[in-house]
């Protein structure tokens, strides 16, 4: 088989089988809520070496998600063994990286049964290529603002019980991306390569349209964005801080301003995927390459395998 050709895994969501999906046939139905509304959850994950990524937190913030949705929480054991096939197979293939996705939706409309899947997939060329040579982005809001001053807002966006405000969705990590996606196509017919979003009242960096905002300092500081309200807690960013809390690095959640970025010795975003790709620029002001720049590389991959 095509080493590009997806792989791709059937979850039974109430338990049961899991199944091999040909992915030259059809999966969704015309009425699922993941066409009609965008409704449901999902995860990326780097395949690595034969080994998902990061497992633990991604599946605790797959859960948390599920459950801010109204979903049934999936059940860790099923998700995990049909990652685990889907990734055999894989690597029977080839020894490259993969991407891996979950996908929860809340199923078809006729029926209320959720629908779930797996899929390992190539990682896209641009991504690779921005793991090397990094990226220049332009600061911009999001276009919408978070209440944070709603009950329950704290609890949601951290995935704690979703009560008294079941209907805030923002610390899931939902299928609804188009917002983040126009963000960066918007970015891109700009000649930038990626976005941060800024809170337009105070100033106050958020998070990249795809990933978490990373500040390395001198004396071996690494500083994020606080997480929580409008900020997507990141796993790639807490797997990063509790290993490099372990190498003797201080780190920190901190509000920030993009002076903050500007004056710092290098920018980082992180994501499951990209994983480390260093701002070259920001909104035109370039970043020169750090002295520590192989360092920090080093220590954000060697964070994805601490587990």
């Amino acid at each position: 088989m095509d080493s590009t050709s997806p792989v791709i895994y059937v979850v039974e969501p109430y338990g049961g089988s899991i199944r091999r999906h040909n992915p030259a046939l059809p999966l969704i139905f015309w009425d699922d809520a993941a066409v009609t509304r965008g409704d449901g959850v999902f995860e990326t994950l780097l395949i690595r070496d034969g080994h998902p990524a990061n497992l633990r937190r991604h599946m605790e913030r797959f859960q948390a998600s599920a459950r801010l949705l109204d979903l049934r929480e999936p059940s860790a054991d099923d998700w995990i063994d049909a990652t685990r096939q889907a990734v055999e197979e894989w690597t029977a293939r080839t020894g490259e990286d993969a991407k891996c996705v979950w996908t929860y939706t809340r199923g078809r409309e006729s029926t209320g049964i959720p629908s779930a899947w797996i899929t390992l997939s190539p990682i896209n060329e641009r991504v690779l290529r921005q793991r090397e040579s990094g990226v220049s982005v332009m600061t911009s809001p999001r276009g919408f603002t978070i209440d944070t001053s709603l009950p329950g807002v704290d609890e949601a966006t951290e995935g704690g019980s979703p009560e008294p405000a079941p209907w805030l969705t923002v610390g899931a990590k939902t299928l609804n991306y188009a917002a983040n996606m126009a963000a960066l196509r918007h970015a891109r017919s700009r000649g930038f390569d990626d976005v941060i979003y800024i809170d337009p009242g105070t100033g106050r960096v958020l998070e990249g349209a795809t990933s978490t905002v990373i500040a390395v300092r001198k004396e071996r500081k690494l500083r994020t964005p606080v997480p929580g309200g409008e900020v997507l807690p990141g796993t790639t960013q807490a797997a990063l801080f509790e290993y490099a809390e372990r190498q003797g690095w201080r780190c920190r959640a901190k509000d920030m301003t993009v002076e903050r970025l500007l004056d710092a010795e290098s920018v980082w975003l992180v994501s499951s995927v990209r994983v480390a790709t260093r701002v070259t620029a920001i909104d035109g002001h370039p970043l020169p390459a750090p002295a520590n720049e192989a360092e920090v590389r080093e220590l954000i991959n060697a964070a994805l395998g601490a587990e």
